[in-house]
């Protein structure tokens, strides 16, 4: 299967309501994930060979973040009737064995998913404190097979930028991934 990419950054646009179930049993709204010096949402699952390459380096990046008051928040949209890997109980697996800081919801309608026209796994959206996106970009230059420990950590970088001035960086270099497996 071929890796996509999403879209480029459309700078301001508003980031969609949402209210999702989390792996916690707690449901989150995108009020209460929301950071005061910016907001990272990302669309991921357990299975993507993308998201399982670079989720030690998610997780260090979400950590940092959410020490710089950037609230963070994994949603995973996959059909989870035709891959169950990615269903509720293998989340709730995937975030304990990952020491995951943030929610990590389920959108089983895949309504959340179109409204933010996710694409694939990883998809990063990173807003600035007013919710209007600031960063569509990837989270460094890491794919299966190939990580560099010392590339620049692009998402981490742009979102201390967006927390510090409002604006993300206008050079963005696009995530690749699976493609979010929509239901038939």
């Amino acid at each position: 299967m071929p890796a996509l990419q999403p879209p480029a950054c459309d700078f301001g646009w508003r980031a969609p309501p949402f209210s999702l179930l989390s792996v916690d049993g707690k449901t989150y709204d995108l009020e209460s994930v929301r950071g005061t010096a910016g907001t990272v949402i990302m669309f991921i699952c357990n299975h993507c060979p993308y998201v399982q390459t670079a989720i030690d380096r998610i997780i260090t990046d979400m950590k940092a973040l959410q020490a710089a008051d950037i609230g963070v928040a994994a949603i995973m949209s996959n059909d989870t009737d035709a891959y169950p890997q990615d269903g509720f109980e293998p989340m709730k697996a995937f975030a304990a064995s990952n020491g995951f800081t943030f929610p990590y919801l389920l959108d089983e309608t895949q309504e959340v998913a179109r409204a933010y026209d996710a694409v694939c796994t990883p998809d990063f959206f990173g807003f600035d404190k007013d919710l209007g996106l600031q960063y569509r970009g990837r989270l460094d230059a890491g794919t299966p097979g190939r990580i560099d420990p010392d590339a620049p950590r692009e998402l981490h970088d742009a979102m201390r930028q967006v927390a510090q001035t409002g604006q993300g960086p206008q050079d963005q270099m696009a995530s690749i991934g699976c493609s979010i497996k929509w239901r038939g």
